[in-house]
């Protein structure tokens, strides 16, 4: 039996860019990909944190995605979220490929974000609210560049280190760029942002919803916890709000669990899936744009896939 082939971080970005991950995201679900048939993923309790394992499958392929949860990983320099993904053959489930879990969900997150963003915000849409300063907050910079004239970042963060580095790696794409250092620069910040991107691993709401001006897209990327949540309720019942997936959502989501229980919306304030969306059949309210992401394995699927093929052809 041969080596199973392993794409390593390298190889994925070359075989598929962060542009060209948006569009198989679209492709999938114009081709009639179902984001609610998705299973929920199970998550096992162990003693240094948690295994999600993230089944799928789709277009002549399946795969899994075991990924962990290590909160005390920062601590030791370590990445809090890492994984594997193994990617199979849908009609003999033989393995395929094999592709590193931080590198893929790096690549996908974004990329979901900014499929949303396409779909959600105005075509001149140019500055972005980041909080958090990790790997997806780098990536949502250079995904919604993919799909919205980007030219200034604001950046919000707990370490005013790295989020000064992070701004000087976005002054290094050209962009301008600036710390919002204490809570009256990021409040501000938040009143003038055309786009927002949450991620995070806070545990409660980032900043006042009522901030948020009417014509801006917040997506949130950071938690799939019930009792942890990005946003508040004041953001959730003025938006237009949509998901990957309503099942999911509603199971994980506290930024919508937590204004559900209070009474603020109902289960029918959700606007549509991210099908729904990209097949136009989301009408945007008068208020912001809301994009909640959970993470799915269909996600991880499609992506991992494409990349496969483009490398496969390449060899």
């Amino acid at each position: 039996m041969s080596a199973l082939p392993y794409l390593d971080e390298q190889a994925l970005a070359a075989a598929l860019p962060m542009g060209a991950a948006v569009d198989v995201l679209a492709e999938a679900l114009l081709a009639g990909l179902d984001p609610e048939a998705t299973p929920l993923r199970p998550a096992v309790d162990v003693p240094a944190g948690q295994l999600l394992l993230m089944p799928a499958a789709w277009g002549g392929y399946a795969g899994v995605k075991v990924a962990t949860v290590a909160p005390g990983n920062p601590e030791r320099g370590l990445p809090r979220i890492q994984g594997v993904y193994l990617l199979l053959d849908g009609r003999t489930l033989a393995p395929l490929a094999a592709l590193p879990g931080i590198a893929l969900t790096s690549l996908r997150t974004p990329a979901v974000s900014a499929l949303a963003v396409r779909h959600l915000a105005p075509q001149g849409a140019a500055s972005l609210l980041v909080f958090g300063t990790g790997p997806q907050a780098w990536g949502h910079v250079t995904a919604l560049r993919e799909v919205r004239p980007v030219e200034r970042v604001t950046v919000a963060g707990r370490d005013q280190d790295r989020a000064a580095a992070f701004a000087g790696r976005c002054r290094a794409l050209g962009l301008e760029a600036a710390v919002a250092a204490g809570p009256d620069l990021t409040r501000r910040a938040v009143a003038e942002a055309d786009l927002i991107a949450c991620c995070t691993s806070a545990r409660t709401p980032l900043f006042p919803g009522g901030l948020v001006k009417d014509d801006a897209v917040v997506v949130a990327v950071g938690s799939h916890e019930p009792a942890a949540r990005e946003l508040d309720g004041d953001l959730i019942a003025r938006a237009t709000v949509v998901v990957e997936a309503r099942g999911a959502a509603l199971a994980e989501a506290g930024d919508l669990i937590t204004p559900l229980s209070a009474g603020m919306i109902t289960d029918g304030h959700i606007a549509g899936n991210l099908a729904d969306l990209v097949g136009g059949g989301v009408i945007p309210g008068a208020g912001p744009g809301v994009f909640k992401s959970v993470g799915m394995a269909w996600e991880d699927l499609v992506v991992a896939a494409a990349a496969y093929r483009k490398w496969a052809a390449s060899r």
